[in-house]
């Protein structure tokens, strides 16, 4: 593993070992890569044991599947043996045994939410859940409000009738308190040549970044995220627009616009028809990642193994990915969905301003390297300009509210995990006032391998807030700058600052890095209000 040493730090039972945003990976066996799982999957193979019979699974029944060798688990009412999956999941035996023999929806929704494990694990489906009849008819009783006979039927189950006592001598209720509505709602007005569609979010935004807006074949998606909370408008337009759209942010009033261009002047009597979850207002883990095709635009070279790919969104797609935030990539890869996250990059390390750069909401660049063996990456490689992909809206749980105040910000980076601090070294430069030092410690495995390094020492050159070090773990023998791995005499060094400073630490790189480093910063008596870590 990249600058991982060999030894366990912290020790196992250690309370310094905090777990980083997103799952721990493990070291696999050969040949039990997510290429390996699809090609095995397709092989014909009887995954189930129930040589392709589906079943109607009960509550008693999926829990006597509870074994590594007979695993089975629930997500969303369909049921699964994933004990042929055991040895191919990135985050080990022991989390899928988790929910063996349950409902593992939750679990599920906590770490990747993002994965189409209807693809994954199609090869796999047991069934359905059975529902229970006592679930049958409180669902029915809830929603039957018949009183009378239909059709010449009385009701399906009896009403009870209960007489109240004299209201006379009941005291009058006084009214219950009217709770404040926090719910976010949406009006519309138009012009001859204008539709104009607010949402009203009754709450601060940041100035961009939470709204995004699709407009596809005449239905309108406009989501805006708040938080852990997404709301959304989804729409089928009464008539047509043009492709183009506007949208205006208004962050102390908390109000998105959307303008959209009529495509022939007329009043409209309405809006249009609402479609599925419109007007909804969910957690965001509730809510299922949607996707629009881009078309790769550009791709350069940033390093022997390591590509810079420049994506176009669609016409109708308003989309900027907040700093720190990243996006789902997702193709078909020998019958299967490959979904991978990727955090976007600017086009270079520093632009001019933040303004110009915000402008670009056409464009979504990813830095991403190509493993020749991996499920996805060689797909991507292997793109033509102009070929389609499929992208996801922002994920992720970095707010720049962490930055507020901050004076001294320290950057721990492993290869590709150097993705979310290029834009937050341009933010932190740009637009916090109170930052005296921002500083990045780049680990690699050889020189050849640093990302950015002319742009990054052309940055620390002329920027004195800035400084980067370098650290490679195969260093060549006229390498002047660290050597070795991460460790915690190297990290007091890095993270030394003034008394009194305002200090934050992001770290980002493959999860056995991301874990020792918070552990050996946590150590280093940083509170864990003053760590962040990404998903690597």
């Amino acid at each position: 593993m990249l600058n991982v040493p060999s030894q366990s730090f912290p020790a196992p039972s250690s309370q310094q070992r905090v777990a980083p945003s997103g799952r721990n990976k493990v070291s696999l066996k050969p040949g039990r890569s997510l290429m390996d799982w699809i090609r095995f999957s397709k092989s014909g193979r009887d995954l189930t044991g129930l040589r392709g019979r589906l079943i109607e699974v009960t509550e008693e029944e999926l829990r006597k599947h509870n074994t590594r060798a007979d695993c089975w688990t629930c997500i969303r009412g369909m049921v699964y043996n994933v004990s042929p999956y055991m040895e191919y999941h990135p985050g080990g035996e022991d989390e899928l045994m988790r929910a063996a023999g349950t409902d593992g929806t939750d679990l599920f929704d906590q770490v990747h939410r993002w994965v189409n494990y209807e693809s994954m694990l199609k090869e796999c489906l047991v069934g359905r859940m059975a529902v229970k009849a006592s679930t049958s008819i409180k669902a029915q009783l809830s929603t039957d409000k018949q009183t009378s006979p239909v059709n010449g039927l009385p009701p399906a189950f009896p009403t009870l009738v209960l007489k109240p006592p004299s209201s006379a001598a009941l005291p009058k209720p006084l009214p219950p308190p009217t709770p404040k509505d926090t719910r976010p709602r949406f009006d519309w007005f138009q012009t001859e040549a204008m539709v104009n569609v607010v949402v009203y979010t009754k709450r601060k935004i940041p100035n961009s970044g939470c709204a995004v807006v699709d407009l596809q074949g005449g239905t309108l998606r406009v989501e805006v995220v708040l938080g852990k909370l997404s709301y959304l408008l989804h729409l089928r337009l009464s008539q047509e627009v043009e492709e183009c759209i506007a949208m205006q942010t208004m962050s102390t009033v908390g109000k998105v616009q959307v303008s959209l261009r009529k495509a022939t002047r007329a009043k409209w009597d309405r809006l249009g028809e609402p479609l599925q979850s419109h007007d909804s207002f969910l957690r965001r883990k509730d809510r299922g990642v949607f996707y629009r095709e881009c078309t790769l635009a550009s791709k350069m070279d940033v390093t022997h193994d390591t590509r810079l790919f420049g994506l176009r969104l669609p016409h109708g797609t308003h989309m900027q990915v907040p700093v720190g935030r990243h996006v789902y990539l997702r193709a078909p890869i020998q019958g299967s969905e490959v979904v991978k996250p990727y955090t976007p990059v600017d086009s270079t390390l520093m632009s001019q301003s933040l303004a110009s750069t915000e402008r670009e909401h056409a464009n979504v660049f990813l830095m991403i390297k190509i493993y020749p063996d991996g499920a996805l990456t060689p797909h991507l490689d292997a793109l033509n300009i102009g070929d389609s992909l499929s992208i996801s809206g922002p994920e992720g749980p970095f707010t720049s509210r962490l930055l507020c105040e901050v004076t001294h910000l320290f950057l721990l980076a492993a290869g590709t995990g150097f993705t979310p601090m290029a834009r937050l070294i341009r933010l932190s430069l740009l637009d916090l006032a109170p930052l005296r030092k921002a500083k990045l410690l780049f680990f690699n495995r050889k020189e050849r391998d640093i990302l950015w390094r002319s742009e990054l020492d052309t940055l620390a050159g002329r920027e004195e807030r800035f400084e980067v070090e370098y650290v490679l773990s195969e260093p060549s023998d006229g390498w002047s700058g660290h050597r070795g791995r991460i460790e915690a005499t190297m990290l007091s060094d890095f993270l030394s600052s003034p008394e009194g400073s305002k200090r934050l630490v992001c770290v980002c790189g493959p999860a056995a890095f991301t874990v020792l480093a918070q552990g050996m910063v946590c150590e280093l008596g940083f509170s864990e209000e003053e760590i962040h870590a990404f998903q690597g």
